[in-house]
């Protein structure tokens, strides 16, 4: 196999002219230069340079190798800057897998946020439940995960979860309900009312179960509905209340009003998981932070 470096060196002796002028520009003997040559044509199989006086001129597989040569160091150039850009995170390629909540109203604003600052960066996106989301993490399909996570189990072999924030639940009421007119509410204000389910068993739903039991009792659904849009149309016409956590609330439906929860205040962790054994890139660590300031910015009453 050809060395790089002696085809380097070749190139450096065919536009110098001589071995002692490329010695003196490399900053080598003109021994170390004659000797680096001699191996490139063993390597070559086939003489490389011929003298002309006290000089010596290339061959026809010397000029070959030295235009190859002109073309590596330009490749190698080009590969050095792409590496530098690489890691000051001006370009690369993030690969997010996101749940439907964080999509508005924390991956979109953040995405956006890293585009404007590092235009260079490609970033792709997909839709995915939890499991899978990890799934491809874990298996290098893509470089973070957005996921809810109890957070006595953020243990999952080969993936690392980083804290981006913590999503808190708020009551949502019809507007011509008894407790609309108050501005925060007890949790066991809600104890004697109807529920509207908005999230299955899981993650989602557990601080709820959770905090209604520290509460000291177990809410009454009597409407399943799934999704947060939907639990707010069932809200609004008035067959209960819910607990919504405030990324769900990015389509305020205008006959609901939303009030704080103390006493106990659910919420609950969403994290981004990445790969234990991957260092954290500056592209992905420049949208880590944006994540966690879209996830933190004020939600509107």
């Amino acid at each position: 196999m050809l060395d790089m470096r002696r085809m380097q060196v070749l190139r450096a002796v065919v536009t110098s002219g001589s071995v002692t002028a490329a010695a003196r520009n490399l900053g080598y003997t003109p021994s170390a230069v004659s000797q680096q040559m001699a191996a490139l044509e063993k390597e070559a199989g086939i003489g490389l340079l011929e003298r002309t006086g006290r000089g010596v001129r290339p061959t026809e597989a010397g000029r070959l190798l030295t235009e190859y040569a002109t073309v590596i160091g330009r490749h190698v150039a080009e590969a050095e800057t792409a590496l530098a850009e690489l890691r000051a995170g001006r370009t690369g390629r993030v690969v997010i897998r996101y749940f439907a909540t964080a999509g508005a109203t924390m991956v979109a604003p953040a995405v956006a946020a890293l585009r404007r600052e590092q235009p260079g960066v490609q970033v792709e996106l997909k839709l995915r439940d939890a499991e899978d989301s990890l799934l491809d993490v874990k298996e290098r399909r893509a470089d973070v995960a957005l996921v809810v996570r109890p957070r006595n189990k953020v243990s999952v072999d080969g993936i690392r979860f980083v804290h981006l924030a913590d999503d808190r639940y708020v009551a949502v009421l019809p507007r011509s309900h008894r407790l609309a007119a108050k501005q925060a509410l007890d949790l066991t204000d809600l104890a004697d009312e109807p529920w509207v389910g908005s999230d299955q068993p899981g993650p989602c739903l557990d601080p709820v179960l959770d905090a209604c039991g520290s509460a000291g009792f177990t809410p009454d659904f009597v409407v399943e509905s799934g999704d947060y849009a939907t639990a707010q149309g069932f809200v609004a016409a008035g067959l209960g209340v819910s607990l919504i956590p405030e990324l769900g609330l990015g389509n305020r439906h205008p006959d609901v009003v939303v009030r704080e929860v103390r006493n106990p205040e659910p919420r609950r962790a969403v994290y981004a998981a990445v790969r234990e054994s991957s260092p954290v890139q500056p592209a992905l660590r420049r949208l880590l932070d944006a994540l966690r300031s879209a996830a933190t910015r004020p939600t509107e009453r």
